[in-house]
């Protein structure tokens, strides 16, 4: 139904951000991959989107390629993964990385994602192992550069934040950021190293 969207970039609160198209703001959804990409707020910015009906919610989910849209589709196509599981997913791991742990079959690092149980890694590894067997790697995709830091408290306040809505344990969150070297960190910044930090 929308399948793309491309307008000013209002805000960004971690999975959420708010895009005006033509006066009207859309909230959507999108996994770490693509917020680390986005612009500062106040310039344009173009999503692809995939516009997710349910009984208690309409959701939309926006993603910085066509090969991560896809991606996600195939993720909220294995049983037991919804939506909100595989933004996670995507956030907690890069596509090529992914894409390798199914290859492979490394349910050890699949498991260590919020949400992801031995069952649904196993699931995950046996239902899409054969969907990725054309898959080439990203050459590596620029991340555009974030604004200054408006203040650490609130860089590290928004990161937990963002972690929990992940779907980590408050108490993990504020763990794995107060490991890191905050100083003069945005909270993209944050979140990025923090991710990477509970996933080895």
């Amino acid at each position: 139904m929308i399948g793309r969207l491309r307008g000013v970039l209002l805000e960004k609160q971690a999975p959420e951000i708010l895009i005006d198209v033509n006066g009207v703001g859309y909230e959507v959804l999108v996994p770490m991959t693509t917020l680390y990409s986005l612009p500062p707020l106040g310039q344009e910015v173009s999503l692809y989107t995939q516009f997710i009906v349910r009984e208690d919610a309409q959701l939309l989910f926006g993603f910085a390629d066509t090969a991560s849209r896809a991606l996600f589709r195939d993720l909220i196509k294995v049983n037991g993964v919804g939506p909100k599981l595989a933004l996670t997913v995507m956030s907690g791991i890069d596509s090529d990385e992914f894409v390798r742990c199914v290859q492979h079959g490394d349910t050890a690092a699949l498991v260590k994602l919020p949400g992801v149980g031995k069952k649904t890694a196993e699931r995950l590894v046996v239902e899409m192992r054969d969907r990725f067997k054309d898959w080439v790697p990203a050459a590596g995709a620029a991340v555009a550069a974030t604004p200054a830091p408006r203040g650490q408290n609130h860089e590290i306040a928004e990161a937990e934040a963002a972690l929990v809505a992940l779907g980590y344990k408050p108490q993990e969150a504020s763990k794995a950021i107060n490991a890191l070297e905050v100083e003069g960190k945005s909270s993209e910044e944050l979140i990025r190293a923090a991710l990477k930090s509970m996933i080895r």
